[in-house]
């Protein structure tokens, strides 16, 4: 089955190969060939199992654009496209408190490109913070697998300044901030120890 992408470009389920680092050695992270959704996706599991927050992540939409019908009781979708999101990618509760947050990558090393952003999921943060809920998005540099949790209320202003400013959010901007989250196993990217701090203590 053939599945795209908004864009049109064609959805590859396999990951992409492990990269080497330094002389020789491999990242002991990056080793396992994870994504940073995959790892989320592991960490909410965690975060479920041990009765700790209820996290999802959204099911991204798709349009059946060609079905095969090979017999009356059956049907192949042979063709389809992944449809644009309306929101973030995901949401759930922690402690009775509403969290909706969308997660991002990029290989850039100094700076995070606001185009990596989408204005309907700016405005979708927007109006959850309005709500009192907590929104946030949680960004990793891909070269360096460092990950940082940084409050939507910085993204927005970065954001809504671009046109005046820039069109990215300097790392150094992101490291004053944000707040970094350590790269773990049980669970994997612990995102609720930061919330915990920031949101529950004020």
């Amino acid at each position: 089955m053939a599945i795209h992408y908004p864009n049109g470009r064609r959805f590859e389920a396999n990951p992409p190969p492990v990269k080497k680092t330094g002389a020789g050695t491999t990242n002991m992270y990056s080793n396992r060939g994870m994504t940073l959704e995959e790892d989320l996706n592991v960490t909410n599991q965690y975060y479920l199992e041990h009765q700790l927050a209820v996290i999802h992540k959204k099911p991204t939409p798709v349009q059946i654009v060609d079905v095969d019908y090979p017999r009356r009781s059956a049907a192949v979708i042979k063709e389809a496209y992944f449809k644009q999101a309306s929101t973030t990618d995901y949401n759930g509760v922690f402690k009775g408190r509403y969290i909706d947050f969308e997660a991002k990558e990029t290989k850039n090393k100094t700076s995070f490109p606001l185009k990596n952003f989408h204005q309907h999921q700016i405005e979708h943060m927007r109006q959850v913070i309005v709500q009192g809920g907590i929104a946030f998005v949680i960004l990793r540099f891909t070269v360096t697998d460092e990950i940082y949790l940084l409050d939507a209320s910085h993204l927005l202003s970065f954001y809504d300044r671009q046109e005046q400013t820039r069109k990215s959010i300097r790392k150094s901007d992101i490291e004053q901030l944000g707040y970094s989250i350590k790269i773990g196993y049980h669970p994997r990217i612990d995102y609720l120890k930061v919330v915990e701090s920031v949101y529950f203590t004020k």
